[in-house]
């Protein structure tokens, strides 16, 4: 057993085989702190966003944003 570098608690070997340092617990909290979000773009493709003021800044026909 592999031993969670957020915890100390063990975890199973097939998740260390596969590139995590972290059990199933810690690894779904460290998950949760990334916030990301997809914004379609007109007449283009899909754009992800994960700073708030780059999705405000998008639509530049709403007017100015404080």
């Amino acid at each position: 057993m592999a031993t969670c570098s957020e915890c100390g608690k063990s975890y199973a070997d097939e998740r260390k085989a596969i590139g995590y340092d972290t059990c199933l617990s810690c690894g779904d909290d460290r998950a949760n702190l990334v916030k990301h979000t997809v914004a379609p773009m007109h007449k283009s493709n899909y754009l992800v966003i994960t700073n708030l003021t780059e999705l405000k800044g998008l639509n530049n026909k709403g007017g100015r944003y404080g």
